[in-house]
């Protein structure tokens, strides 16, 4: 199976605490719509540092990052950033990865709005036995 891609958008977590607090306009809030690879190969989202940037993250902590190849790279964790796809939504932190441009939507993420990918369409979809809520298991 090729490439799976899925439009999504992330948005500052703590922006939208300012929205529902009444402590900031809607349209003030930094977001960005980005076509991201899904990648089961990887825990976490993956993000650029211009996507960072542009969403004022914080840097959380920093984490050794293992490519396949055997190199690592120590990189920021920067956030919290929302990620919302279709009518799902979830919270986590990113993985800034320095030197590239490709959004990576992790399990971790993809765990957290309970979407499923389609290998006959190659595509990201809303999990179809719950296509209005998403299941969590505790």
């Amino acid at each position: 199976m090729g490439h799976v891609y899925a439009d999504i958008t992330l948005l500052n977590s703590l922006d939208d605490v300012l929205v529902q607090r009444g402590d900031l306009p809607k349209e003030n809030v930094r977001k960005v719509e980005v076509k991201a690879v899904v990648d089961c190969n990887v825990m976490p989202l993956f993000i650029d540092d211009e996507i960072a940037h542009q969403l004022d993250l914080s840097v959380q902590d920093q984490v050794d990052v293992v490519f396949a190849n055997g190199s690592t790279c120590k990189c920021n964790r920067v956030g919290p950033v929302d990620i919302l796809f279709q009518n799902r939504r979830t919270a986590c932190l990113a993985v800034v990865l320095p030197e590239t441009t490709m959004v990576r939507l992790g399990v971790i993420p993809l765990s957290g709005m309970d979407v499923l990918i389609d290998p006959c369409k190659h595509q990201l979809v809303v999990h179809p036995a719950r296509p209005h809520c998403a299941r969590m298991r505790v």
